[in-house]
């Protein structure tokens, strides 16, 4: 059994006596705690073997919040497909507690989504309901199957304009049909055949239909932006709920002559039989309903899990998605729904960013939603058949609309695609999803392989040297373009080959190679660079194959070759800064230049040289004021020592920068840590030993019977160096209360501190999981691989 730690909660009542009352037998020395075994923690995050079902009240608040926004919607998109209303509220039961049970994500909502809504009706139209049913079971079934097969992440491989696009297309064709819904008109069977019976549309309006469909739309629009503290009660009220609630007490109050819900006696609710029709199309219709619904639900898990990363309140750690989970919670609902008569289900952005934002933590969440629409369905009916169709067809059409979001036009533009996007639109609305996919897939495999065949070869001359710069990926088709060009290079000339690319097929690689080899031979030089600048490797077998990109980072030499007599690191490193970063960063420097730095964090680190501080925290120029000492120490003010900078580097971050919050930061394998435990009483007082001084108190906290021990959660420290270097980091946080600019920030709640400890060899970051005083325990938690909080840019 591997030894393990519990992770530290903020809950004090979650703290055992074990904690508080520990042995001092277990103290005895270094070697008897990191051989103590510790039990695993339960994985419910329970006390063994004891399950207690508890719903936190954020939980019920926000199914609450989550259920008002799904009953409009469901209805609606039950509406738009032209299957039975009741369908609507089936699928939405069932894919909160079923999917919200089995599901990957803990938060994400499932139910009727508007991006199968035009598959459901075009096979509603073409199979009848009942048959539409059995395909949904049919399709559940596959995503069992595929979740069997573990291909989930497979589903991610389809470019996001792709996906982007085929959203964007059923929003349009969702909200061309209904608009003449909204008008008081019917819909046609297709987009193409509602664009060209709406001017007859718009020449014969419904009054009674268009007021209350504008008066729906208005309350969407103006919902969210009323202001003040009015603005912050009623938006406790969804904007669909609000809109549809505005709408139907209208029509009700004006009379208004107008069709609403019509929720049928679930006595004659209509349930799956078996499929009639050709075997191909029923094929075709269960794959679709398959690849739409598992795509969008498992895009759907992935925007959940950032929007959950990014949460700061509340802050409750929630298990990342299991995609391939998350597909068979999937087919499990949709077999489930289709065999009572339901939509088919799949993983909804919109309810899941709600329940995010509303504060659920579990589960629960999800399928006490699922509960409260079953609830509704039940015993709501009478209010439910007031609403106006017209109103929840407004609702449907906003929602359509809003599926060709500016925020994704916006990233495909920047990553050009928007030929791929837009051709996915266009063959979405004009032929169908499935066929508008697989025609956006071959427009993407078409700009793909453009793209790897528009190689740009150029060649120049300066200062003797002939440069030959190729930028694009180098394949057999290049080769011809190539090779005129080398061939234009003079015999014996020096020569510099820039490859600006990420592949390299073994033609080109042979051209490179047979031209070096000849172009030495005739008394020439040939050096290969990246875009950096940096040498790299020649393609020829007898070079030396050691020299990398990255290498001046390594700080590695290669020995066969003697280096230029002007040319040494720091100037090879300043002339690459120069080249290539400098005209990236200049405009930034000039605004610092003209503001004065104006950095958020104190980060105090060793001198250590493999802790690279702007890697490690993903910061930038002005973001961080740095202080670098052996052991990233405190000395405490008042301390017999000859150096105040860390004082006065202190002082000026806290009073004259006033920095936001200072990070002590620790580091595996820390040399002076080693030198602490390793040296030997008296001897003479060197510069270092008198600095490390500082330190003592860190060895006399780890030394302790009457303090815990740091440690990292999840694991024991592996050694005593560990130990003293997470040790010494908790210490040199008390040091630095102590002094007073810090005391008073702090008394003042203007200023943070934080703990840090960075594992080399692992490349993993720990953060103190408090730094309060106070504190028990001091638990350093791994930093998960997302955007962290710890720095923001300024740039």
């Amino acid at each position: 059994m591997s030894a393990c730690v519990p992770t530290r909660t903020d809950d004090p009542s979650r703290k055992t006596k074990s904690n508080k009352t520990k042995s001092n037998k277990s103290r005895v020395s270094l070697t008897s705690r990191f051989q103590r075994p510790h039990s695993p923690p339960s994985p419910d995050g329970g006390d063994g073997g004891r399950r207690r079902f508890r719903i936190a009240g954020a939980d019920f608040s926000a199914s609450i919040s989550v259920f008002l926004i799904a009953l409009p919607l469901s209805l609606g998109i039950a509406l738009a497909t032209g299957a039975p209303l009741q369908a609507g509220l089936v699928a939405a039961a069932v894919g909160g507690i079923v999917a919200g049970r089995l599901g990957g994500p803990p938060l994400q909502v499932s139910g009727p989504a508007a991006g199968l809504t035009v598959v459901t009706a075009d096979l509603i139209q073409r199979y009848g309901w009942r048959t539409t049913c059995a395909i949904t079971v049919v399709a559940g079934l596959a995503q069992l199957g595929l979740a069997a097969l573990r291909v989930a992440r497979s589903a991610l491989a389809v470019s996001p304009a792709i996906v982007h696009g085929m959203l964007a297309g059923i929003g349009v064709t969702i909200a061309l049909a209904q608009l003449h819904i909204v008008l008081g008109g019917t819909p046609q069977s297709s987009a193409v055949d509602n664009v060209r019976a709406l001017p007859a549309q718009l020449a014969d309006l419904h009054t009674a239909a268009l007021s209350a469909s504008v008066l729906t739309v208005a309350v969407l629009l103006l919902w969210p932006r009323i202001p003040g503290r009015a603005g912050r009660i009623v938006r406790t009220v969804p904007a669909a709920l609000a809109a549809v609630a505005g709408a139907t007490v209208f029509a009700v109050l004006a009379g208004l002559s107008l069709p609403r819900v019509d929720l049928p006696s679930w006595s004659s609710h209509a349930l799956p039989e078996l499929p009639q029709g050709p075997a191909l199309g029923i094929l075709a219709a269960v794959l679709t309903i398959t690849l739409v619904g598992s795509v969008e639900s498992l895009l759907s898990a992935v925007a959940v899990d950032k929007l959950v990363a990014g949460r700061k309140e509340p802050d409750v750690h929630i298990p990342r998605a299991h995609l391939d989970r998350e597909l068979a919670g999937q087919g499990a609902a949709n077999v489930v729904s289709g065999a009572l008569g339901g939509l088919p289900v799949t993983g909804v952005a919109v309810r899941s960013a709600a329940n995010v934002s509303a504060g659920g933590v579990s589960r629960n969440a999800t399928m006490l939603h699922g509960l409260w629409i079953a609830v509704a369905a039940l015993l709501l009916v009478p209010v439910l058949d007031l609403i106006p169709l017209a109103s929840l067809a407004a609702l449907v059409m906003v929602v359509g609309i809003q599926m060709v979001s500016i925020t994704h036009l916006r990233s495909v533009r920047r990553n050009r695609e928007m030929l791929v996007y837009a051709a996915t639109l266009a063959s979405v609305v004009a032929t169908g999803v499935l066929e508008g996919v697989v025609i956006g897939i071959g427009v993407a495999v078409a700009v793909a392989l453009h793209r790897l065949t528009r190689t740009r070869i150029i060649a120049d001359e300066q200062e003797g040297v002939h440069r030959v710069r190729a930028r694009g990926q180098l394949t057999f088709l290049a080769v011809p373009r190539l090779s005129r060009i080398l061939g234009q290079v003079p015999q014996g000339a020096d020569c510099v080959v820039e490859l600006d690319g990420s592949f390299m097929d073994h033609a080109a690689y042979e051209a490179l190679h047979d031209w070096q080899a000849s172009h030495v031979g005739q008394g020439g030089t040939v050096e290969f660079t990246g875009r950096a600048g940096g040498r790299i490797s020649e393609p020829a077998s007898e070079t030396h194959g050691c020299c990398r990109p990255w290498t001046p980072w390594r700080n590695h030499h290669c020995d066969d070759r003697p280096p230029r007599a002007d040319t040494h690191q720091l100037a090879s490193g300043l002339r690459s800064f120069q080249r290539n970063t400098a005209p990236l960063v200049r405009d930034e420097l000039a605004r610092l230049a003209r503001e004065g730095q104006r950095p958020s964090q104190l980060f105090l680190t060793c001198a250590d040289s493999r802790l690279v501080t702007s890697m490690i925290t993903a910061s930038g120029p002005g973001d961080l004021f740095t202080v670098r000492n052996v052991g990233n120490l405190v000395p405490l003010p008042g301390a017999e020592s000859s150096d105040d900078s860390v004082a006065a580097a202190i002082e000026y971050a806290v009073d004259v920068l006033a920095v936001d919050s200072i990070t002590i930061c620790g580091h595996s394998g820390c040399g002076a840590m080693q030198a602490l435990l390793n040296a030997p009483p008296g001897g003479a007082q060197t510069p270092l030993r008198r600095w490390l001084r500082h330190g003592l108190p860190s060895m006399e906290r780890m030394k302790s019977r009457h303090r815990s021990w740091a440690r990292i959660s999840g694991r024991l420290p592996t050694d005593a160096v560990e130990q003293l270097c997470l040790t010494n980091v908790v210490q040199q946080l008390e040091h630095l209360r102590a002094h007073e600019a810090v005391a008073r920030r702090l008394a003042e709640g203007t200023l943070e501190l934080h703990g840090m400890y960075f594992h080399v060899g692992e490349a993993q970051a720990y953060l103190l999981a408090s730094s309060d005083e106070h504190e028990i325990d001091a638990v350093f938690d791994r930093v998960a691989p997302a955007p962290s909080a710890l720095v923001k840019s300024r740039a």
